[in-house]
């Protein structure tokens, strides 16, 4: 039996749930800030064929991301091993993308984030990534038209920062 989390230990918990969340908002909406504050500056990145520093990462990607394209990325199980001010974390996640390059091309990727979690200074980020996937399935999708209306009268429609209406609903809430 496991011994009754601390108060501490949940609000820890909650800090690096928090951080994670972060991270997919600023891969699907190609917002640097929110990206760099998941990682420490120091951070690493093990993500696919990249292998390096997570703020090289984060470079090589923003470069893809603002180039337009549709993604969505969630966070789904999580287990979170404490230790002292580090923790072993492993999330699972799932993410469609379509880039702007290929845009009758989707990618379904489901795997794990497997992150050494550090809390310097009282605040939880990422130290180390290695991604693991674990489902890779890539299709054609329909050509689309000009002026496609795919979304129909749904709006808002996700786009990038700062276009994205949660920025506009953050800054009149």
């Amino acid at each position: 039996m496991r011994p009754a989390a601390t108060l501490q230990d949940l609000l820890d918990r909650e800090a690096i749930r928090d951080c994670m969340h972060r991270y997919c908002r600023g891969i699907d909406r190609a917002d640097e800030d929110a990206l760099r504050s998941a990682y420490w500056p120091d951070a690493t990145d093990e993500h696919g064929a990249y292998r390096g520093s997570a703020a090289g990462f984060i470079e090589q990607a923003l470069v893809k991301l603002r180039a337009g394209g549709q993604r969505v990325h969630a966070i789904c199980n999580m287990g979170i091993d404490l230790r002292g001010d580090s923790a072993a974390v492993e999330s699972y996640f799932i993410a469609l993308q379509a880039s702007a390059a290929a845009p009758t091309q989707e990618t379904f990727l489901a795997g794990r984030y497997l992150d050494r979690f550090e809390r310097r200074q009282g605040e939880w980020r990422i130290a180390a990534r290695t991604v693991v996937y674990d489902w890779l399935e890539e299709r054609e999708r329909p050509e689309l038209a000009e002026g496609d209306m795919r979304f129909g009268a749904r709006r808002p429609v996700g786009s990038a920062w700062p276009g994205d209406a949660l920025y506009r609903f953050w800054s009149t809430t």
